[in-house]
């Protein structure tokens, strides 16, 4: 007779999409989850998933009844009132759309950055008995910004001011995704509402966390934003120039800070959590897309090329996967960190 499967049943939302089937595959086999449910629209409802060889049902939280929580990639235009019922029917919510990453009691975290604004969930817990609570993962590309900014903030204390270019991968756009024509031998200089994510979620990240009953924000950086898309399949990569709001570091002291960054997400050993949360790569012609990021599975950001800023005070490049730390993988460490921290009990 085999071992009962002691794993928390989950559900998938939205598991037809570039997210979903990132879900399917980073949860197939997973130790601490097993797939129990996956949905989609009503009109995938009844088609048997080839990944999971679940049938898909439609998004109404009666479906995921047995799921302890549920993993969203659904659109945000439907995203949010789905996400709410399965919280008020008991279902936690680990969400990769943005409807609630702005909401002042709703944690925004990337995993290897501050898992501590997890907290909180403990004292929602006991105030709300019987509902489930909904932790959102950032916008691709400010996931893989904040986690360099995070080591280097821990270190040398406030940034001041900072300006990111971003050459964002076409999975970033969801399936089916950029037209052919669009994006081949092309770069698009524009990318609607996501300037506006990476100008304002980073300040929420890497603010002191939940204060007087919501999350206060950075209150020492301004960011300034430029993002376009390239024919790139996977892999965000940014260009970053920042000032320190004190004493400006050496480039040595800069790049043993990014190198010697641990996360909390590390040290409670978490299955998905990387052996380095960041790579520091000292070739001139890296980080690349097709050859680092897939580094730590995914689940690190690779940054190179440090050096003075004539303008401000360093400038580097960074790159991320940005379906794996960028988008599921957040999501999946997240619950991976809540597990760790007894949020599920």
């Amino acid at each position: 007779m085999s071992a009962p499967d002691t794993r928390l049943p989950v559900g998938i939302l939205g598991i037809t999409g570039t997210v979903g089937q990132r879900f399917a595959q980073l949860l197939a086999d997973h130790p601490q989850f097993r797939i129990a449910a996956v949905g989609a629209s009503e009109r995938s409802a009844g088609r048997v998933h080839f990944a999971t060889g679940l049938t898909i049902v439609g998004c109404a939280a009666g479906n995921f009844a047995h799921c302890a929580l549920v993993f969203s990639a659904l659109d945000a235009g439907v995203a949010g009132d789905i996400e709410a019922a399965m919280a008020a029917a008991g279902i936690h919510v680990l969400s990769n759309a943005k409807n609630w990453r702005m909401d002042g009691k709703v944690p925004l975290v990337v995993p290897t950055v501050n898992p501590h604004h997890l907290d909180m969930l403990a004292a929602f817990k006991a105030k709300n008995a019987g509902r489930g609570f909904i932790v959102t993962n950032a916008n691709c590309s400010t996931t893989g910004l904040v986690v360099p900014l995070k080591a280097l903030i821990d270190k040398f204390g406030p940034l001041a001011q900072l300006h990111v270019t971003t050459q964002q991968a076409i999975s970033g756009a969801g399936y089916p995704g950029v037209p052919s024509l669009d994006i081949l031998e092309n770069i698009v200089p524009f990318i609607s509402g996501e300037e506006e994510k990476m100008e304002i979620e980073p300040l929420k990240i890497l603010g002191p966390g939940f204060v007087d009953g919501k999350f206060a924000f950075d209150g020492d950086l301004k960011i300034s934003a430029t993002c376009t898309r390239v024919p790139i399949i996977d892999g965000h990569t940014m260009h970053v120039s920042l000032k320190f709001k004190g004493t400006k570091p050496s480039i040595e002291e800069i790049n043993r800070a990014l190198s010697e960054y641990t996360s909390e997400a590390q040290t409670l050993n978490c299955p998905s959590a990387p052996s380095r949360s960041i790579i520091v790569h000292t070739e001139n012609n890296r980080p690349q897309p097709r050859v680092d990021r897939d580094l730590e599975r995914g689940f690190a950001v690779s940054v190179g090329r440090v050096r003075d800023c004539n303008l401000l005070d360093i400038k580097f490049t960074a790159l991320v996967h940005n379906t794996i730390l960028g988008a599921a993988g957040s999501s999946v460490l997240n619950a991976e960190i809540a597990y760790a921290k007894g949020l599920f009990a």
